[in-house]
């Protein structure tokens, strides 16, 4: 299988299973698109060409392809597949989502999570359940040495006493369980101060600070209690915590949604005020919400994209740099193979933990009862649930099995997918065509950067 695409002049083609990256000319390009996708030459199509191309350059192009495909970086055949029932055995858990509090103090519009409860009540994590979930994160992990513990909310800094508590037990923990914890806390930065700050850059290996852009598109979805803007009382202390980083992972992350389908301009804000580590995401919200990503949108949101793509190499080779989180793919290594074809693991390596200690699959399953896995005090008593997040890869999805960009989003979200077909193997439509647009700018600056024309 291949992928063809033409952007910003560039004449782009992917081998879907290799993942080998070609630049064509123009006479190359448009001769593939004579191939089946199995590599097979429609002999009648190449000879239109000859209205336009010179019959020797057409034949050149044709060795160029076949000798491609002889080295084995066109029209490949799956290497994955095979390796399916390898990759798909009992797997152990390797990271947790702590909920530390279902609260927060800012009442964003677009929250998945209503206002920090999850649809619940407003609940904060106490120590003994944090205690409890990293016994369960050592007992579940089997021979996996290396565990993440993920610090969520709501907004975890309303509970920040207990954070600090459970990350010194886990490593207490460390030695004598033969574990090297990893700890991530996401943020919207309101409460940050001195002493939160140089513990979360003590202890934490990354940290995602929440905030959406431009003062004015910020403010008019992620409003503080009282409905005041939030962006003045955030941005100093992001980016303070951004500088004080250094060498240590963070980055900002923000939304947006159908209000500001110019989201470019919020990325491009952000790099101006000083952050080097950028990620805005697509909104999920509801039909009818006024903020929804709608299938009519999608045009503009992928000029958006290809335009961002085009600022955002400029800046790069110009001096001005930063890293924007969709821009990024390792055409080189890239992720390992059960990442490739099972994504990020939710309900079999990757659970969530809430305030009281009930398990599901991630966050985005909180609340739904039908999820509910279990208790980190009582153990994953129904494992039916799971199986299916077990059984759900790129092969067992019908319209990834066919997508080109399955090896990069590796399936989809699962959360997105049930939110808006009620299975978990039926990707969100507007999420997949958003990926694959992203994957194509991603691919095309990595082109650029390379010195390809």
């Amino acid at each position: 299988m291949i992928h063809t695409y033409k952007m910003h002049g560039t004449n782009m083609v992917l081998d879907v299973n290799s993942g080998s990256v070609h630049v064509f000319d123009d006479i190359s390009y448009d001769v593939i698109q004579c191939y089946d996708q199995d590599g097979n030459p429609d002999e009648e199509r190449i000879s239109d060409l000859l209205s336009i191309y010179d019959e020797q350059d057409i034949k050149d192009a044709r060795a160029e392809i076949e000798n491609l495909k002889n080295k084995n970086l066109l029209f490949t055949v799956d290497p994955y597949q095979k390796m399916l029932p390898e990759w798909t055995k009992k797997t152990v858990i390797k990271a947790l989502c702590l909920h530390i509090a279902h609260d927060c103090n800012l009442r964003c519009s677009y929250c998945f999570a209503g206002t920090g409860e999850y649809m619940g009540h407003r609940s904060l994590m106490s120590l003994e359940v944090g205690k409890r979930a990293i016994d369960f994160l050592i007992e579940n992990s089997g021979n996996r040495r290396n565990l993440e513990v993920d610090f969520f909310g709501g907004e975890p800094l309303l509970n920040f006493d207990v954070v600090k508590e459970i990350v010194y037990y886990a490593r207490s923990r460390e030695k004598e369980a033969n574990k090297k914890f990893r700890f991530t806390i996401t943020t919207n930065a309101l409460l940050l101060d001195e002493e939160k700050s140089a513990f979360i850059n003590e202890h934490m290996h990354n940290v995602v600070l929440s905030l959406d852009g431009r003062k004015e598109i910020n403010d008019a979805v992620r409003k503080r209690v009282d409905g005041t803007g939030s962006y003045d009382r955030i941005l100093p202390r992001a980016l303070k915590m951004a500088n004080e980083r250094k060498n240590k992972e963070y980055y900002v992350r923000g939304t947006f949604t159908q209000k500001n389908l110019d989201f470019g301009k919020d990325v491009l804000h952000l790099a101006d005020v000083g952050f080097d580590q950028i990620s805005i995401e697509p909104v999920v919200a509801e039909d009818g919400s006024g903020l929804e990503i709608r299938e009519e949108d999608l045009n503009t949101i992928f000029n958006e994209y290809e335009e961002l793509a085009k600022e955002y190499v400029h800046r790069r080779k110009s001096g001005k740099w930063f890293n924007f989180f969709h821009f990024m793919v390792d055409l080189e290594g890239g992720p390992c193979i059960a990442k490739r074809l099972r994504g990020c693991g939710s309900g079999t390596e990757y659970l969530a933990v809430t305030p009281q200690g009930d398990l599901y699959p991630c966050h985005q399953f909180v609340g739904k009862s039908e999820f509910l896995l279990g208790n980190i005090f009582d153990g994953l008593k129904d494992n039916t649930v799971r199986d299916k997040f077990a059984e759900c890869n790129v092969y067992t999805k019908p319209e990834c099995n066919s997508c080109w960009a399955k090896f990069y989003c590796s399936g989809g979200c699962a959360a997105n997918a049930y939110q808006f077909n009620k299975d978990i193997k039926i990707p969100y439509k507007i999420g997949c065509e958003l990926e694959k647009k992203r994957v194509e700018c991603a691919i095309w600056i990595k082109a650029q950067e390379s010195g390809e024309d």
